[in-house]
This record gives C-alpha cells, structure tokens and sequence, in this order.
C-alpha cells in the first residue's frame, strides 16, 4: 500500500471528508466532522494515524512491529501504522474499518441521521 491506495480506500467509505488542517503532509479524513484517520503524506515510510479500541491498541502494538503508540495523538486511543511491508494490506483495512466504525459510533444521534439520510 502507498499514499494514493490508503487515501482512495478511506476516502471511498460513506459520508468522509479530507482535508489538510495541519498543513500539506498530514491528510485528515473524517466522519461526521470527526477524525478517524490521519495519513502522512511526506512521511518515509507512509504512516498512517487510526483510532482504536483501547484494548485492541495495545493488542496491535504487541502483535506488530509496524504499529506504535499514535505519534501526537492520545496514545491510548490512536495507533501510528508504518506501511513498510511488514502488516498486510488487509490487516490495515480492517484497522481502518474498525477506526470508522468507532467514530461513526460515537457521533451524535442528529449527526447519524443527516449520514443515513445521505446513504453514508
């Protein structure tokens, strides 16, 4: 995976949106206004910032080398993947799915709605 693959699969989910509100290397993309997903674009290799289940984070960060404590973010709720080759490629769906899902989860009731209505 490289920066173009990881930007077109988040960008393809239901009801996100990208931007660059911390200059022209870090592409936020989010839900609902809320971020689930930061990738840097200049970085060498990719790395990719996700949500995740505290647990599950922890779980991830022992099970592989690739994935450490989200670099700026709450390390207990983001995890920093290195895309180097070392993590499959489905693993790092899944772990982008799950960071949607934990997002879309946890918008307000009003903010599911106007999604749903716009088929997100």
């Amino acid at each position: 995976m490289n920066t173009e693959t990881l930007r077109d699969y988040c960008i393809a989910k239901p009801g996100v949106t990208e931007s660059f509100p911390f200059g022209g290397d870090a592409l936020v993309f989010k839900i609902g206004g809320k971020m689930f997903a930061l990738l840097a674009t200049e970085s060498q290799p990719t790395t990719i910032n996700l949500k995740c289940d505290p647990e599950k984070a922890v779980q991830l960060r022992e099970e592989h080398e690739a994935v450490t404590p989200g670099y700026h973010m709450n390390k207990t709720h983001w995890n920093t993947v290195r895309i180097d080759g070392r993590v499959r490629r489905s693993d790092v769906q899944e772990w982008i799915d799950h960071s949607y899902e934990l997002v879309r989860k946890s918008l307000p009731k009003a903010v599911k709605a106007q999604l749903d209505a716009l088929g997100a």
